[in-house]
Formats: structure tokens, C-alpha cells, sequence
């Protein structure tokens, strides 16, 4: 495509291959700027140097290369085809056995990607390197294989760090032995108009990298690398349970009850309807009428909504998948999940043991000194310790809890021993907020390989059935990883006179302040009037287990685009500074004037 004969007399940045009028000016006020510099010695002789605004200058050449692009049209700086004949992985693939120094003149290829290096000896001969599909490949650009009556000087001009490149050539390999393509034809598919970060550098600022996520996954490839394990994961989920005869189903996201978990909902209004709508906070209710309605085995991978706090596990939009299987209790589940998640492990890494690292959060704090624990061996080989929820709350405490549970005795308890714990009492101090704290605090750090705790309270678990042998507890399992709960199941209550008292005990959380307590739901009751099979019912956070396999601590670093507070400093302006400018490892510049691309 013909961008203008202007662009030809320009270099490429980075290329070494001669200055432009406007490189010679950069490098002349360079020179002043150096001489200013030395007259500004202080007492002890030492020069101050210039201040850069590489903010500014970042600006000059995003401005530059718009120019460059209104200069020439739309039609020629984004055409709308370019013929790929070959995708790099496969490239790398099918010619991987070519010899260092051959060439394959005669075979054609067309191939695309991003220019992330470029480099040059002479107006004659160029390089760089084209990133795709997980590969590199360098562009061996020489001015005498060249196609016949294109101008390589003009097309090579063109190009900048970060481009699109349509390239059609032959293959071959350089003397050091870089798999190559010479190229017949270079074409700019789409110009990137910001200057991005260097790769010795790296973008490393966690405000950015999670509001800019593409730029992110273009500087950083071990990003990519911890979302494709994230794919394989939602894969395997989905065949492990496709092979054991569910179907995968999808239920609403907006309720009119927010029921399923004891969270608090974000709320919406439907206009046409005039009604409050509530994002869902757990898929749990829909999914058992299933099951009602013969059914016998449904799952759902589908996003959650919970109006909570955000820190290092949490997130306000999150992934999660539920099954339910009639004639199933929390026994087979417990079985079930040991099998699932250790052969997961074991598929996706090779082992049952992997290295974690609870302090790998991604933040870059340059200057701040802070305490680094050692990276920890998860052991996910079966079996898996099993803990009662209420014995070992009892056992570490040295205290026996009255019962009933939910007793103002037993409260009173919960509380002398949250403050010889030296522990804040959660508000509100219901039983079973402060029963959740004192688990927290007792049982849950002792789950640092996989293990279950189980046997919740019945208070803590409305949905749960009751336990078959111990009064007050529940048929409820959770699974613990690194003292964070992985999995959460039970046999589900199937009764429905039980189900209506659980949830008016749930009300009157709700009415002593406690705003994560559930909605009295009475349309699912009457499904249970119905008749629910015996049924087991079980919940896995996606983005946690991605977490422990990615080796991350911190949630958005598995999440594409995790919540993020606004920030107008982020925000690009239309004629000034966008993403990858003004950043550690930019590469300053001061073009002036229509620069090509």
C-alpha cells in the first residue's frame, strides 16, 4: 500500500541507519542540553542533568504518527485483508528443520504478527522480530530479495515497535541460525500509535498492567502463558463432568431473589418491568429445581456477583461452577473432589506437588523492603486430612461450646474466647458470624495441603441437610487449600418445612443487621413441596484453584479484567497521552512532523 513518498525519506526507530532533519535536531538540542548541563556544577562538581518529559515527548510521537495516518487514509493504514497463508506456530513448525544458512526461495509463504524488536545494519538490510501464536520468528529483511518494483527503503520506513506486519516471503535461516522469513513484501496492517515499554524493562506497574490488559499480555508473555491454563482448566472441568453423563446448563443472572449463598447482592431495577433485580450472588436454587424436574445431573460454569470487600481472594465479579447429582450425598462429594482436583493437578502440571508462592502478588514496590516468605510445596496427593468444624474449634480452644449453638450462652462463649484470642468480635456478633471468625482463627490455617472441614453448624448452612448423626452440625464440607476455601458442598436439604424454618432463622440475621444473611425464598420451597431427590450439591471458585496453579496470591492476576477503581490519570486523551507512554523502560523521542509507519 502506497502511504506517500514524504514517509520514504524517514528512518525507522531504532534502526541505526541514518538521521532524518528531524533526528538531527533531536541529537543537536541533545547536545545543548549536555552543555547546559555541565555548567550547572554545584559546590562538589557534580552535573545536574537535564530533565526529560518523556510524558510530553511520548505525546510528540503518538501526534506524529496520526499525522502520518491522516496523511495517507484510512483505507491505507488499516486495509481490511491481509492473505495468511501460514500462522507463526505453524511456520515455526514446518520449517523448523530448515539448516543454519539456507533458504527456500522458491516456497511462498504469507505470515502476520507484532513487531516487538527491530533492528538494522544499513539502508540495505533489516530485521525483526514478529511475535504470534506463542513464537517468535525474525523478518530478515534484505534489500536485494526484495520484491522486483517494490521500494525497500520506503516499506521499511514505515515500520515501528508494536505494528501489525503482513509479511510474504520465503523461509530460511540466518547464518547464526534464527529461523527467518525474507520477505518479498512488507505491509503495515495496523500501526500502533504509542511507543510501548522496552522488553529489557518489562511493564511492571499493577495499575496499568490491570487496566491495560492487552498491553500487558503484549510486553509480558508469562500473562498469556497464566490465562491459557486458565482455558485448560475450564476445559477439564467441563470434560470431567460431560464424561460422568451432566449436562451443562445455564440459569438466569438476574434475580428477583437473591438466594443460593449468604453474600450481599448487588442490586439493579428493570425499567420495562419497573422492578429491583438482584445480580446473582450463587446459582444454587435454580440448579436443584433442575433436579426437581428430573434432572438427575446439571453443572454450570458462570460468573457470580457478590458486593463485598476486594483485597488478594476476592473479587466482586467472580467464576465459579456448581453440580448438583441426585442420589448423591457429601461423602461421594468428598471422594469426588479429591479424584477431580488431584488428577487435575496432576494432568496439567505433571505432579501432585507444586511450588506456591504466597507472597507472589505481582506488586513491584521499587525502593520498599518487604519481608518475602519462602515459596511452599502443595501436596495434592490423595487422601486428603478430613477436620469436624466444632471439635477442632473446641479442641484448639480448650473450651467446649454450649448448645444449642445459637444460644445466647453459647454467643457469650464465642465471645470470652475471641477475647483471650486477642480477636475482634465481627458485627454483628451473631453465632454464626462469630463461629465463622473462630474457624477461621482455629481451623482453617491447619489446611495448608488440601483438606476438608466438615460438619458446619446447621445455623451456618440454611440449604445443608441436617446431620445424620450429630445434632446442631450439618451434612456441609468445605475443602481448604493454603488456609483459603477452595470448594464448598453438602447433601442437600431436601425437606421443606425444615428449608422455610432455615431461612426465617436467616430473616432474623438479616433483621439483627447481618446483610450477607438469605432472602426467604418461597418459590423454591414450593419446588421442594415437589419432591427433591436426595441430592448432593457442590461449588468450586474457578479463579482461586487458577490462582494455586498459576502460582499467583493475588486474584487479579488470574482475572482478564478484574474491578478496578476509576482513575482519571488513566484515562486517554484523544490528542495526547494513551496507554504504554510515559512508562519505566518507554523509549523517549521527540519526532516532529508526520512520522511513518
Amino acid at each position: 500500500m502506497d502511504l506517500g513518498t514524504a514517509a520514504s525519506t524517514l528512518p525507522t526507530g531504532n534502526s541505526g541507519t541514518g538521521d532524518s532533519p528531524r533526528t538531527t535536531k533531536a541529537k543537536k538540542q541533545k547536545a545543548v542540553n549536555k552543555q547546559s548541563a555541565a555548567g550547572k556544577q554545584g559546590a562538589k562538581g557534580k552535573v545536574e542533568e537535564p530533565e526529560v518529559d518523556e510524558e510530553a515527548e511520548a505525546q510528540s510521537y503518538r501526534e506524529a504518527r496520526l499525522a502520518a495516518v491522516n496523511a495517507v487514509g484510512r483505507e491505507a493504514a488499516y486495509p481490511h485483508k491481509f492473505p495468511v497463508t501460514c500462522r507463526l506456530n505453524e511456520y515455526v513448525e514446518k520449517y523448523v528443520k530448515i539448516e543454519d544458512g539456507a533458504r527456500l526461495p522458491d516456497v511462498v509463504e504469507c505470515v502476520a504478527g507484532r513487531v516487538m524488536r527491530l533492528a538494522g545494519s544499513s539502508n540495505k538490510l533489516r530485521f525483526y522480530d514478529l511475535v504470534g501464536d506463542d513464537v517468535k520468528i525474525q523478518v530478515f529483511a534484505d534489500a536485494q530479495t526484495y520484491g522486483e518494483g517494490e521500494d525497500f527503503l520506503e516499506d521499511q520506513n514505515r515500520i515501528r515497535r508494536g505494528d501489525i506486519l503482513g509479511v510474504r516471503g520465503f523461509p530460511g535461516r540466518s547464518k547464526r541460525g534464527e529461523l527467518s522469513i525474507f520477505p518479498l513484501k512488507i505491509a503495515v496492517l495496523s500501526p500502533c500509535l504509542y511507543m510501548l515499554p522496552k522488553a529489557h524493562y518489562g511493564l511492571k506497574d499493577q495499575e496499568i498492567r490491570y487496566r491495560r490488559r492487552y498491553l500487558d499480555l503484549m510486553i509480558n508473555p508469562q500473562v498469556k502463558k497464566t490465562f491459557q491454563l486458565r482455558s485448560q482448566v475450564l476445559q477439564y472441568l467441563r470434560k470431567y463432568f460431560t464424561d460422568r453423563a451432566f449436562v451443562e446448563v445455564e440459569t438466569p443472572m438476574m434475580n428477583q431473589i437473591p438466594g443460593g449463598a449468604s453474600a450481599r447482592p448487588f442490586v439493579t431495577h428493570h425499567n420495562d418491568l419497573d422492578m429491583t433485580l438482584y445480580m446473582r450472588v450463587a446459582p444454587e436454587l435454580y440448579l436443584k429445581q433442575l433436579i426437581v424436574g428430573g434432572m438427575d445431573r446439571v453443572f454450570e460454569i458462570g460468573k457470580n456477583f457478590r458486593n463485598e470487600g476486594i483485597d488478594l481472594t476476592h473479587n466482586p465479579e467472580f467464576t465459579s461452577i456448581e453440580f448438583y447429582q441426585a442420589y448423591a450425598d457429601y461423602h461421594d462429594l468428598m471422594e469426588l473432589t479429591e479424584h477431580l482436583i488431584s488428577s487435575m493437578v496432576k494432568d496439567l502440571t505433571g505432579s501432585y506437588k507444586i511450588m506456591y508462592d504466597p507472597d507472589n502478588t505481582g506488586a513491584e514496590n521499587p525502593g520498599v523492603e518487604t519481608k518475602k516468605s519462602e515459596p511452599v510445596e502443595i501436596d495434592f496427593t490423595p487422601p486428603w486430612p478430613r477436620f469436624s468444624f466444632v471439635e477442632e474449634i473446641e479442641k484448639c480452644s480448650g473450651t467446649k461450646l454450649p448448645r444449642p449453638l445459637d444460644s445466647a450462652e453459647c454467643v457469650e462463649t464465642m465471645k470470652a474466647i475471641c477475647k483471650a484470642e486477642k480477636l475482634d468480635w465481627p458485627h454483628p456478633p451473631t453465632a454464626t458470624k462469630l463461629l465463622d471468625k473462630l474457624c477461621g482463627h482455629f481451623v482453617e490455617p491447619r489446611c495448608m495441603n488440601p483438606a476438608f472441614i466438615k460438619d458446619h453448624p446447621q445455623i451456618m448452612s440454611p440449604l445443608a441437610k441436617w446431620h445424620r448423626s450429630s445434632p446442631d452440625a450439618a451434612e456441609r464440607c468445605e475443602l481448604f487449600v493454603m488456609g483459603r476455601e477452595l470448594a464448598n458442598f453438602y447433601t442437600e436439604l431436601n425437606d421443606p418445612q425444615t428449608q422455610r424454618r432455615c431461612f426465617e432463622e436467616q430473616a432474623k440475621d438479616k433483621a439483627a443487621g447481618d446483610d450477607e444473611a438469605q432472602f426467604m425464598d418461597e418459590g423454591y420451597c414450593v419446588a421442594l413441596e415437589h419432591g427433591l431427590p436426595p441430592t448432593g450439591g457442590w461449588g468450586l471458585g474457578v479463579d482461586r484453584l487458577v490462582m494455586f496453579l498459576t502460582n499467583n496470591a493475588n486474584i487479579k492476576e488470574v482475572i482478564l479484567f478484574p474491578a478496578m477503581r476509576p482513575s482519571v490519570k488513566d484515562q486517554p486523551k484523544r490528542t495526547g497521552l494513551g496507554a504504554g507512554t510515559a512508562l519505566a523502560g518507554v523509549a523517549p523521542a521527540a519526532p516532529t512532523g508526520a512520522a511513518p509507519f
